[in-house]
C-alpha cells in the first residue's frame, strides 16, 4: 500500500509578518484518492462559502456541482481541458461557480459580482483545508460550453470551476505533475502594495 508524503508547510511557505496559520496551510494540490466526500463534509465546505462577505450582502454566487459517479459527472469533467482531466479523474466533486452580474433589487450591473464569488470560494478553499481536503480551483474549461450545457443565463457569469476531494498520492499524478505538487511561495509583502497613485514595481 502507497504512504502519503506529508508536506512540511515550514519547508516552503514563511510569512513577512505574524498571520493566522490557516493561510499559509491553504494550497492547491491536485493529488486525489478518488474516494466521495460524506454529506457532512460536502455541507461544510458550502456553509463556508455561504458565510462570504458580498456587496450589500447579494450573495451573487451559484455553486453549480456534480459528485463522482452520479449522471452529471460526466457533463462537468467533459467541460475540462485535456491537462485538468488528467488529475481531476480522482476528484469527488467538480463545481462550476457562476456569479449574478446584476443587482436583485434594482436590475443594475454589478461590478463587483466576480470579486464577492472569489470571497466566497476562498472561504469554501481555507474550511476545505481546514478539514484536510483538497481544494484546487481552475481556468482550464470551456466557459462557453459549460453556458450552454449548464443551461446558465445571460445575467450570470461563468466565473471558474474547481475539484475538490480527499488528498491522494503524488506519483499517481501524470509525471508533469508530480514536481509541481508542492507549497509555492509568494511575493514579498511589499512588492503588493504601493502607497498613493500606481507605481509599477
Amino acid at each position: 500500500m502507497k504512504t502519503e508524503k506529508k508536506i512540511r508547510i515550514e519547508d516552503y511557505r514563511r510569512a513577512d509578518y505574524p498571520i493566522e496559520p490557516l493561510f499559509l496551510e491553504r494550497w492547491s494540490p491536485r493529488a486525489m484518492s478518488g474516494e466521495d466526500l460524506t454529506e457532512q463534509d460536502f455541507f461544510m465546505l458550502f456553509e463556508a462559502a455561504r458565510w462570504a462577505p458580498s456587496t450589500y450582502n447579494e450573495q451573487e454566487w451559484l455553486f453549480l456541482y456534480a459528485r463522482r459517479d452520479t449522471p452529471s459527472w460526466p457533463v462537468f469533467f467533459d467541460l475540462l481541458v485535456e491537462g485538468n482531466r488528467a488529475w481531476c479523474k480522482n476528484a469527488a466533486l467538480l463545481v462550476v461557480i457562476v456569479a449574478h452580474k446584476v443587482f436583485n433589487k434594482t436590475g443594475q450591473p454589478n461590478p463587483v459580482h466576480l470579486f464577492d464569488c472569489g470571497n466566497a470560494f476562498e472561504n469554501l478553499a481555507l474550511q476545505g483545508s481546514s478539514m484536510g481536503l483538497v481544494v484546487h480551483g481552475m481556468q482550464g474549461f470551456d466557459y462557453e460550453k459549460a453556458r450552454v450545457v449548464l443551461k446558465v443565463p445571460d445575467d450570470y457569469a461563468v466565473a471558474a470551476m474547481f475539484a475538490a476531494g480527499r488528498p491522494g498520492d503524488p506519483s499517481d499524478l501524470p509525471e508533469n505533475l508530480r514536481s509541481r505538487e508542492v507549497p509555492t511561495g509568494r511575493k514579498p509583502v511589499r512588492d503588493i502594495i504601493c502607497e498613493g497613485a500606481f507605481r509599477k514595481k
